[in-house]
């Protein structure tokens, strides 16, 4: 990955980046809240010893910056901490002053300067005065050499003591700066790393890093195609209604030499879309004009009758056990020249059903009737269903959902359809992230732009008798799970 693709993992899953920050602040308010206030008292040292001319002076002011490095540890000495609690006027153990002292020498210089921090501002004031006074003795008294009555080291208060207004401790300014760096980071991170570990097929380039195969079309994700899955009435003037339509023009291009007549519309595991896609396809195939059968094969989880608001108690799974007759079953579906053969009783063994030589022998009568058969079964992964009819069909059109399918169920998807010798004719990428401008042209003209859908009757297939029951394209279907 380089930089570019780095921070288009960060924009893409930005919520990552504000979680972690609103995450890393609520952290900062939480340890803000409970840090109880400090006030600090300040006091500055001056470290000189006696000199005599400039020569004297210079050594004596680096004995002195060396003397500075030494008191640092002097403050905060456990010597000093019973000093100051030995004088007894603010309470404190000696343990408890080392540990409110701090000390730090300015570089360059023979100034030292000491920290008290308390609780108590007056006591931090009362230990720092206590502190001044008790190491200006103690240094005189260790300075002082044996036998002599003065020190070569003279330690001088300059500044303070000086109690800050203000607490020193929590510092929300602080805390929330760096929760803010850190929340940026961490969630940048995660980002990145997600992106990284994200096995999900998100475009062509997933795809065609698990097979050769082409990409046919994509529908991008419609928010209304869940209460209405079938392109009609206003949904034909839609872009998920276009995407189609290219899918439809891609098919009948996609081998010139061997058109595919009979078509099985699959995916790799369920809830990817391919009921509605296979329903959508057919109306597609019907709306050009098109003499299309819609085989409901899903003999499983069947969507396609409901989507279209037709009886599927009887259907494919009576022809194929010989207990009638197809066109007995077939049902004509709104004034396109569109059939759809429901799925009919549930069996318990439609792998065997699909497998057999009825079907072989129906499909061969089908193609004779109608143009395109567009055949929806069970996902490829759970059961060998759509593999089973794909050996029987022209050929398989696999349903890919953006950002849910992984590219492991992809290529397992793909073997399981090699395995048996079937034909993948490609592709299809559902749900994609719409593009902002795709609703310009489809918005800007009117329905005269497309063909109607409720143009006269057209003549049914051969030898083909309807059960009277038809539904009309704009008719309300439930939604589809």
């Amino acid at each position: 990955m380089d930089l570019r693709d780095y921070l288009h993992a960060v924009r893409k899953r930005w919520w990552l980046v504000l979680l972690a920050v609103a995450a890393a602040a609520g952290v900062a308010a939480l340890v803000t809240a409970l840090t109880p206030a400090r006030y600090a008292t300040s006091t500055t040292f001056f470290v000189t010893t006696a000199s005599q001319g400039v020569s004297d002076a210079y050594q004596g002011d680096l004995f002195s910056q060396q003397r500075v490095k030494s008191y640092t540890d002097l403050l905060t000495s456990d010597r000093l901490a019973r000093a100051v609690a030995g004088r007894g006027d603010h309470g404190l153990t000696s343990a408890e002053v080392q540990a409110r002292v701090s000390a730090k020498a300015v570089p360059g210089t023979v100034l030292l300067r000491s920290t008290v921090t308390d609780r108590d501002g007056e006591r931090s004031r009362a230990v720092a005065e206590a502190v001044a006074s008790e190491f200006t003795a103690l240094v005189e008294e260790l300075e002082t050499p044996p036998g002599k009555s003065t020190s070569s080291v003279k330690v001088a208060v300059v500044s303070g003591p000086t109690l800050q207004s203000t607490p020193v401790a929590p510092q929300p300014l602080r805390n929330y700066t760096v929760a803010l760096l850190v929340g940026l980071v961490i969630g940048a991170a995660a980002a990145v790393l997600r992106d990284i570990l994200d096995t999900t097929v998100r475009g062509a380039e997933s795809l065609r890093d698990v097979t050769p195969a082409p990409l046919l079309g994509t529908i991008p994700f419609d928010v209304t195609a869940r209460q209405s899955p079938l392109i009609v009435a206003d949904q034909r003037r839609s872009v998920r209604a276009e995407a189609l339509r290219q899918l439809r023009t891609n098919l009948q291009f996609v081998d010139v030499d061997r058109a595919a007549r009979s078509i099985v519309v699959t995916s790799s595991v369920p809830d990817e879309g391919k009921s509605a896609t296979a329903a959508n396809l057919a109306i597609m195939f019907a709306e050009g004009g098109r003499r299309v059968l819609l085989v409901e094969a899903d003999m499983r989880r069947p969507r396609v009758a409901e989507y279209l608001g037709l009886e599927g108690a009887i259907g494919l799974s009576n022809v194929l056990a010989g207990q009638a007759d197809i066109d007995d079953v077939l049902q004509r579906w709104g004034r396109l020249d569109l059939w759809v053969l429901a799925s009919g009783a549930l069996p318990p063994n439609p792998s065997e059903l699909l497998g057999s030589q009825a079907l072989v022998d129906l499909l061969d009568r089908m193609r004779e009737r109608f143009d395109i058969v567009i055949i929806d079964t069970p996902p490829l992964l759970p059961v060998t269903d759509a593999a089973v009819a794909t050996v029987r069909a022209d050929g398989a059109l696999v349903v890919v959902r953006c950002g849910r399918t992984t590219r492991p169920q992809v290529a397992t998807a793909v073997r399981a359809l090699a395995a048996v010798d079937a034909r993948l004719l490609g592709f299809v990428l559902n749900m994609t992230p719409p593009a902002r401008n795709e609703d310009y042209y489809y918005q800007s003209h009117g329905p005269e732009a497309l063909p109607r859908l409720d143009r006269p009757d057209v003549a049914g297939p051969p030898a083909a008798r309807s059960t009277g029951q038809t539904s009309d394209a704009t008719a309300p279907v439930r939604s589809a799970r």
